[in-house]
């Protein structure tokens, strides 16, 4: 019987929701900024094919192809990926929220259906939870210097 694990991080950003889209939505750039994936292939479509360099923190990077399953501009993007042969199945989540006109929060995490629990050790969520985190603040770090570049601030 498969169970469920989900990782995530959320963080507060202090910029309007619509200023982080142009920094996720544009795949190929995330190797300029992105610890978790530092090279990018691919673009935004139902059921398109993203070729991924996954770089987890204290973990040789690996090469992932996750297939798009559902996006909306301004939003989220939600992919899925197979894993050992489809032993392991995931759903990568990228959201955002908007809070007020000049916050939100930026959210990226990863539900695993895996046998059983245990089979992602404790180490390896750590890793996938520092990713997640190491990935959020680069996100909120590049929406909030963008939104100060524009004469924009935090209210």
């Amino acid at each position: 019987m498969a169970l469920p694990l989900k990782i995530e991080h959320r963080v507060g950003v202090q910029t309007p929701a619509h200023m982080i889209w142009p920094i996720i939505s544009e795949i190929p750039g995330w190797g300029e900024w992105n610890p978790l994936y530092t090279k990018a292939e691919g673009v935004l479509g139902f059921e398109s094919v993203l070729t991924l360099e996954l770089s987890l923190p204290g973990e040789k990077p690996r090469i992932i192809k996750p297939m798009i399953a559902d996006w909306t501009p301004n939003e989220q993007i939600i992919w899925r990926l197979n894993m050992f042969g489809g032993l392991i199945r995931t759903v990568r989540y990228i959201e955002v929220e908007a809070l007020t006109e000049t916050g939100c929060i930026f959210s990226n995490g990863e539900i695993f259906e895996v046998p059983l629990q245990g089979f992602i050790p404790k180490r390896l969520r750590r890793s996938i939870k520092a990713g997640f985190t190491a990935m959020g603040e680069a996100v909120r770090d590049r929406a909030e210097a963008a939104w100060k570049a524009q004469g924009g601030s935090a209210t």
